[in-house]
């Protein structure tokens, strides 16, 4: 694979590259979209060659017999992440949100409080604000650049109504890789105060070279009979449109009352999606995937380098995602102020840290899973919008 290669994505139905006049009032023929979490990349041939055989043969009917997508998630945890699945029962929902969102569902109550660390992933935010469930914000510090986690403050804000609590493992968006002892407290947090554990784990492929992700039912198995893990290969092998996540439990209880919700609502996943998602976790795919992580950390060595040398910005630094997380509090300038020079000046897209909740309004997120020569370019126009600091 080049991840060099440019392809034109303009005029094809993409969210990403044809809605950023409707979204931020920027010409497509002029924007750089930084917002959506997909990659400019193709997938590996392993995907694209299913898809080619799956046209050839010309049938796209109900899928039956889930026997080899689950195999291929067992092979590929225990493989990468050292997970033994065993008899974990093992949902393919319609991509994590709506996995996350089954589980409210499933698993809450009306007025029941959720927690989540914030800044954190604004989707998220959006299924639980349209709920009659509460959202209970408990920020991250920020310590030498990182964001960690004060679980002695937290524990004096609980008000006894907490019932869940959502993680993002690798941190969405800060790219934070948790270390195994951090898990831990995670664990114990909600071990100690009766919540169940919903472990995000999307990004958990993505890693950049130095860092090590632990799933959580390693890091702390005694959280395990109050843990769902969320899961997919969606943005590891850049196919989010599949819309193809896995909710895993290895509680019989909480998967029974998880399997009943998803019978209630009519759900199941669609064909094409797990045809794709099992010829992802592949051998072949495992290569490219490492191609891939060392052409992404050599691009958030350009943007992050880069936009540090404007005065006032800083880029936290990568661990995991192909997310960077750039803070312009130093700027002295407002948020309208370096929100207005991206995107007017700059014309580059972002999310704004705004949306993802306490901690994150100095905030915006790039995502620099694109061709180098991009990468160039959006550090470049931004130096240029910011370039009275300099």
């Amino acid at each position: 694979m080049d991840f060099d290669e440019l392809f034109e994505r303009r005029s094809t139905h993409s969210a990403k590259w044809d809605r950023m006049e409707e979204s931020y009032g920027i010409s497509k023929d002029e924007g750089l979209p930084m917002h959506v979490a997909e990659m400019d990349f193709r997938p590996p041939k392993e995907i694209q060659n299913k898809l080619r055989e799956l046209n050839q043969h010309g049938f796209y009917g109900y899928f039956a017999d889930f026997t080899e997508y689950e195999n291929s998630i067992k092979w590929w945890m225990k493989t990468r992440h050292n997970w033994d699945i065993g008899k974990s029962k093992i949902f393919a929902t319609h991509g994590l949100v709506n996995g996350m969102a089954l589980c409210v569902d499933a698993f809450t109550k009306p007025e029941d409080e959720i927690i989540m660390f914030t800044p954190m992933y604004h989707a998220f935010f959006n299924v639980l604000n349209a709920t009659d469930r509460k959202i209970k914000e408990f920020p991250l510090l920020l310590e030498d650049g990182k964001y960690r986690m004060d679980f002695a403050k937290y524990k004096k804000q609980l008000s006894g109504k907490e019932t869940m609590l959502i993680f993002c493992s690798p941190h969405n968006p800060g790219g934070r890789v948790w270390s195994p002892s951090e898990l831990n407290e995670v664990a114990d947090f909600c071990k100690e105060n009766e919540l169940l554990l919903v472990s995000d784990e999307i990004h958990h492929d993505l890693i950049m070279p130095g860092s090590t992700h632990t799933v959580m039912p390693i890091a702390a198995p005694q959280i395990n009979d109050h843990l769902i893990m969320l899961t997919a290969n969606t943005k590891t092998f850049n196919i989010a449109g599949i819309h193809t996540g896995n909710v895993i439990i290895s509680n019989t209880k909480l998967a029974t009352i998880f399997e009943r919700k998803m019978k209630s609502l009519g759900l199941g996943p669609n064909a094409l999606g797990i045809h794709l998602a099992t010829a992802g976790y592949s051998e072949g795919a495992a290569n490219w995937l490492d191609s891939l992580l060392t052409y992404l950390a050599e691009n958030f060595r350009i943007f992050n380098s880069g936009i540090d040398k404007i005065p006032g910005c800083k880029a936290m630094p990568a661990e995991g995602t192909y997310l960077a997380w750039v803070d312009f509090s130093g700027t002295g300038m407002s948020r309208e102020e370096f929100t207005s020079r991206i995107e007017k000046s700059a014309k580059i897209t972002t999310v704004h840290g705004s949306e993802m909740g306490k901690g994150g309004e100095t905030y915006m997120r790039f995502n620099i899973a694109t061709p180098k020569s991009r990468v160039i370019e959006a550090v470049e126009r931004m130096q240029k919008a910011f370039k009275d600091l300099q």
